[in-house]
C-alpha cells in the first residue's frame, strides 16, 4: 500500500495568511460565499496569478473578514456542497482545463471554523474554467484576455520556470519539510558535515533549490528536492509514476517477467542502490584466468551506470503516466526514459550536452553521479567497445527515448545493420578522441585477426555506401585509408538509416 501524502499544517498556514494585508493576487478572503461558478473562476484566477507572483499555490479562504483578515468563521462546507446533484469538487474538476490539483480543508482555530482551498499554480498553460481563463488584477478577478500585459507575462513565466523550481508539496514547517527528504544522504553525497539541527539543514536545502520559503514558517518542497532526495516518492502524488522500474524477464521476450522492483527513493539518494540491484540481475558468463574461474557480467557496469544516469537526468517530466524503466533480457538490456532526445540520436557521442533539467543535472554532477559535460555517453561507448559488444541501438518510440545494449556476438552472427552501426559509432568515438579509424582499429574493435582484414574491408564499404562514414583522403592507398564519421567531413550529404 502506498504511503499517504505528507501531512501539512494548514492551521499554521491560515494563521500566517489571516492579517489585514493578507489578501493579494494569489490570496482571497470570503465568509459564507458559495456560488459554484464564482468559485471555479477564482480557482482559475488564483492558479494563474500564483505563477506571476512566483507562488507555488493560490489560496481561497472562507471565514475571514474581507479587508481585515479577522477570523469570523464560516458555515460553508465544501464536502457537502453540490452543483445540482453533483458534488461541488467533482463539478469544479470537470470544468477546469487542464486538470490541476486543488483541495478543500476545514480548519478549526480556537473554536472558529475556517475553510481553505489550496490551489496548485498553473503549470504550462493558463487554467481555464468553462472554457475561459481568468487572472487577478489587484483584488479583482477578470478574464485573462482583458489583461493582455498579464497574459504575455504569464506565457513568458511558463517558458522561464523549469520543472525543478516548481513546488510539489508545501504548507509545512521547516522540520517537517526537511524530514520528508533524506537530508543526511544529501550532506553525505556532497561530502558536507551532517547536521542534526533541522533548521540549518532547511536553510542549506533552501539555498540549493530543494525547498522554497514563502510565508513565515511555511515551507514548500520543490520538484527538484523531491525527485532527487525523497525518502519515498509515493509521498508526492505528482511524482509517484516517476519512480524507476527494473524488470527482469525470462528469456528474450516480455511474455513472462521473472521479477520486478520499483525504486521509490529519490534519484540521487537511491542511485547506488539502484545500480547495485541492476548489477545483481545482469546475466553472467564464465571466464577462465590462470587456474581461476570467475563470472563476468555480460554488460559492463560502467556503461549501465552512465546510461541509467543519463536516462534519469534527461527525461521529460512533462510526459505524464510514464517513468524511467530498465528491462533486462537474456540477450540485451533496454533503458527507456519518457520524452524524446533533445539531440539527434546519431550525434549523441559528439554533440555538446543539452538537458531539459539543468539544475537536476548540475546536482547529479556535484554528487558524482553523472557527467554534466556530456562525456557520459562517450564513457559508456568506450566501455562497450572494450568489451567488444555490438554497438548499442538508440531509438525514439512514441514519447520516449530508448537505448538497447546487446550481449556479445561473434562478428559472423551480427546483422548488416549491427555491423554498420558499430562502424559508425567507432568512427565517432575515435574522432572525438582525436584518433583515426582504420581497418586495424576495427579489427581490434570486433576482435578479429589480421587474416580476416578482408571481412572488415567489406563492412567498411557497406558503411561508406550508406553514407555514415567517409574516407579522410580519397587518394590514399588501401593500406593507408582512414575514415571519419559523415558529419566530420564537409562534403557529406547526410547519414543513412542504420544509426
Amino acid at each position: 500500500m502506498a504511503p499517504l501524502p505528507l501531512a501539512k499544517d494548514y492551521a499554521a498556514l491560515v494563521r500566517a495568511l489571516a492579517c489585514p494585508d493578507g489578501e493579494s493576487e494569489w490570496v482571497e478572503f470570503k465568509q459564507d460565499f458559495a456560488n459554484p461558478k464564482d468559485i471555479g473562476q477564482y480557482i482559475s484566477a488564483l492558479a494563474n496569478s500564483a505563477v506571476l507572483n512566483e507562488q507555488p499555490f493560490g489560496y481561497l479562504l472562507w471565514g475571514l473578514e474581507d479587508g481585515t483578515g479577522k477570523l469570523v468563521g464560516t458555515k460553508f462546507n465544501p464536502h457537502t456542497a453540490k452543483k445540482g446533484n453533483e458534488p461541488l469538487e467533482n463539478w469544479l474538476l470537470r470544468l477546469l482545463d487542464p486538470k490541476i490539483n486543488f483541495s478543500f480543508h476545514v480548519v478549526d482555530l480556537d473554536g472558529t471554523r475556517v475553510v481553505l482551498a489550496e490551489i496548485e499554480q498553473a503549470r504550462s498553460v493558463p487554467v481555464r474554467f468553462e472554457g475561459m481563463d481568468y487572472i487577478r488584477v489587484g483584488s479583482v478577478t477578470r478574464p485573462l484576455r482583458q489583461a493582455p500585459e498579464r497574459e504575455r507575462a504569464l506565457w513568458q513565466a511558463f517558458d522561464q520556470t523549469p520543472f525543478e523550481k516548481r513546488a510539489i508539496n508545501g504548507s509545512m514547517n521547516a522540520e517537517k519539510a526537511v524530514e520528508a527528504l533524506d537530508f543526511r544522504s544529501y550532506f553525505n553525497l556532497l561530502h558536507l558535515p551532517v547536521t542534526q539541527n533541522l533548521r540549518p539543514a532547511a536553510e542549506t536545502l533552501l539555498n540549493d533549490g530543494m525547498l522554497q520559503h514563502t510565508l513565515p514558517d511555511n515551507w514548500n518542497i520543490t520538484n527538484q528536492g523531491a525527485i532527487l532526495l525523497a525518502e519515498d516518492l509515493r509521498f508526492f502524488p505528482n511524482l509517484r509514476r516517476k519512480a524507476v522500474r527494473v524488470i527482469q524477464y525470462d528469456g528474450k521476450s516480455k511474455i513472462e517477467a521473472a521479477r520486478e522492483q520499483v525504486f521509490h527513493r529519490g534519484y540521487a539518494v537511491g542511485f547506488q542502490q539502484l545500480i547495485n540491484y541492476i548489477d545483481t540481475l545482469i546475466p553472467k558468463q564464465e571466464a577462465f584466468g590462470k587456474a581461476i574461474r570467475e563470472d563476468i557480467p555480460m554488460f559492463p557496469i560502467l556503461a549501465i551506470r552512465e546510461l541509467v544516469a543519463n536516462m534519469l537526468v534527461h527525461q521529460d517530466f512533462a510526459v505524464t503516466g510514464a517513468g524511467p524503466m530498465v528491462e533486462i533480457f537474456s540477450d540485451r538490456i533496454e533503458i527507456t526514459n519518457p520524452g524524446e532526445s533533445l539531440i539527434e540520436l546519431d550525434r549523441l557521442i559528439d554533440a555538446p550536452p543539452r538537458t531539459r533539467n539543468e539544475a537536476m543535472a548540475a546536482f547529479m554532477r556535484r554528487a558524482g553521479i553523472c557527467e554534466e559535460r556530456g562525456t557520459g555517453i562517450d564513457k559508456a561507448m568506450l566501455a562497450i567497445e572494450l568489451a567488444q559488444l555490438p554497438a548499442p541501438l538508440f531509438e525514439t518510440p512514441p514519447g520516449a527515448t530508448r537505448v538497447t545494449l546487446f550481449a556479445r556476438r561473434e562478428l559472423k552472427n551480427m546483422s548488416r545493420a549491427d555491423r554498420i552501426r558499430s562502424v559508425y559509432q567507432h568512427a565517432c568515438l575515435r574522432y572525438v578522441m582525436g584518433e583515426k579509424t582504420t581497418n586495424a582499429t576495427l579489427r581490434e574493435r570486433f576482435g578479429v585477426s589480421s587474416a580476416n582484414s578482408a571481412i572488415v574491408s567489406r563492412i567498411l564499404r557497406d558503411a561508406l555506401t550508406v553514407g555514415v562514414i567517409v574516407m579522410k583522403d580519397e587518394a590514399a592507398g588501401p593500406r593507408n585509408r582512414a575514415y571519419l564519421p559523415y558529419w566530420a567531413a564537409a562534403n557529406t550529404n547526410g547519414a543513412g538509416n542504420f544509426i
